[in-house]
């Protein structure tokens, strides 16, 4: 099985996706470094364009039980997508310990505000689930990943709302 996980950076993808055993972790950030671009984005500080197209044909060949971890691994072909969500506000708090701008800041915690990735998710896939990690311990996030993968519908799309919190 295929699983994204996936959501606005600060969310805790990264540290989720390690820890769920018995699943190979592919970083899709690792792959845009190492060559699936498609340039760089002068616009936005240089930042490298991912090339979807390329990524989904690699993951089209993948075998096993995987887990896609990053901000657009939902945009790929997946058996499941897990949203990972956090308040506008854990997220401020979170990127800018991680020193981002506060241009930065603000475009993602408006995004995450306004479901972006949720709604992306939603478009592209039948099997899409969100964790509002805002106040879990990663073992916590862990363990509702587990969850999803055995089949509960504890964190169907719709439990999450941040809309209310995207002007502070």
């Amino acid at each position: 099985m295929k699983i994204a996980i996936t959501g606005t950076p600060g969310t805790g993808k990264s540290t989720v996706s390690g820890s769920v055993d018995d699943y190979q972790v592919i970083r899709i950030n690792d792959l845009i470094k190492a060559g699936y671009n498609l340039g760089a984005d002068e616009e936005r500080g240089g930042a490298l364009i991912a090339d979807v197209d390329r990524l989904s044909e690699y993951v089209d060949g993948l075998k096993g039980d995987i887990i896609l971890e990053g901000h657009i691994s939902h945009l790929l072909p997946v058996d499941m997508v897990i949203v990972l969500r956090a308040s506008p506000k854990a997220l401020k708090k979170r990127l800018a310990e991680r020193g981002w701008t506060e241009a930065k800041i603000r475009e993602n915690i408006e995004a995450e505000a306004l479901d972006v990735i949720l709604v992306e998710a939603l478009s592209l896939n039948e099997k899409v689930y969100e964790i509002d990690t805002t106040n879990m311990t990663p073992m916590d996030v862990r363990e509702a990943v587990l969850e999803i993968i055995r089949g509960t519908d504890k964190y169907k799309v719709g439990s999450v709302d941040f809309s209310e919190e995207a002007f502070f």
